[in-house]
């Protein structure tokens, strides 16, 4: 299917189609931040670490069971063919911009299961609120559908795919520098370091403060710079838990046109608990 919408939407260009045939907007905000006012027309289905987008019952930010991913889907109204923007949260003052991540790892779940027309609403209902667009406490009616598709196993690999394909595709870690060269410790896996052969490509530098994204040139240059200008090579994005390894894989597939790249669901989190080796540079604090 071609897309017929943005990957990464402006609140202007939101404010425009609006309220027009097969567009759907869809806000991951908690309920309570929904109920508090919302863009008008907005399903709420919200993203949490343990939520009908993210549960594997093990580790953090699993893909779900797809039976109830896909009931999820059509209950929110959601078709093959409607057009889906993600509208998210910002994070507060001092906390790490998970948040910005979530409704890409929301995006990417819904392409994962067969909704190919999503985008992301860059700066979130935070930006919407902040020019003073119309926001509302009414709750939509939605009408469920019956959603079914196959699922993209093909993009998602596991912690014995990453160890087979060490030195032989591209690795990409997403997390902040600070916790690749082993400044810190991650806050998912009680160890400093990287995945052998990874390299570094920090998606906390894709955004600007206010939550919107630098301009793509320059991201797309930046992550070209590390991956290289091949875009048929296999290249494997991971993070601390797959939040931002999703991202990095919407980036590079749905903007920037790689081909064959991959989500280490399990990421630093899997690849520590199972026992598997780290290169961690001797750091003194």
């Amino acid at each position: 299917m071609t897309r017929t919408i943005d990957p990464i939407v402006s609140t202007e260009l939101l404010a425009e189609q609006l309220g027009s045939e097969g567009l759907l907007v869809l806000d991951i905000r908690w309920a309570e931040e929904y109920e508090a006012g919302h863009i008008p027309g907005a399903v709420s289905v919200p993203f949490g670490l343990v939520s009908a987008w993210a549960d594997s019952g093990e580790l953090i930010l699993e893909l779900p069971e797809t039976e109830g991913l896909l009931k999820t889907i059509g209950d929110a109204g959601i078709s093959a063919d409607t057009r889906v923007v993600v509208v998210g949260p910002l994070p507060g003052p001092g906390v790490p911009p998970y948040p910005l991540a979530d409704s890409v790892r929301v995006a990417v779940t819904l392409i994962y299961a067969g909704v190919k027309n999503v985008a992301v609403l860059a700066g979130g209902h935070a930006k919407w609120e902040s020019e003073g667009r119309e926001t509302t406490g009414e709750v939509p009616q939605v009408t469920p559908v019956a959603y079914s598709s196959p699922v993209d196993r093909d993009s998602w690999v596991s912690t014995e795919y990453v160890k087979e394909h060490i030195g032989k595709s591209v690795i990409i870690d997403g997390r902040d520098p600070d916790a690749y060269f082993g400044a810190s410790i991650d806050s998912f896996a009680d160890v400093r370091g990287h995945i052998p052969s990874a390299r570094c490509l920090p998606l906390i530098w894709v955004w600007e403060e206010d939550g919107t994204y630098r301009p793509f040139e320059l991201i797309g240059d930046m992550a070209a710079g590390v991956v290289g200008m091949d875009k048929d090579q296999e290249i494997i994005c991971y993070c601390g838990a797959g939040g931002y390894a999703g991202a990095w894989w919407y980036l590079l597939t749905q903007l920037f046109g790689y081909t064959n790249v991959k989500i280490y669901d399990g990421s630093f989190e899997a690849w520590v608990d199972e026992g598997n080796p780290i290169v961690a540079y001797t750091w003194t604090e």
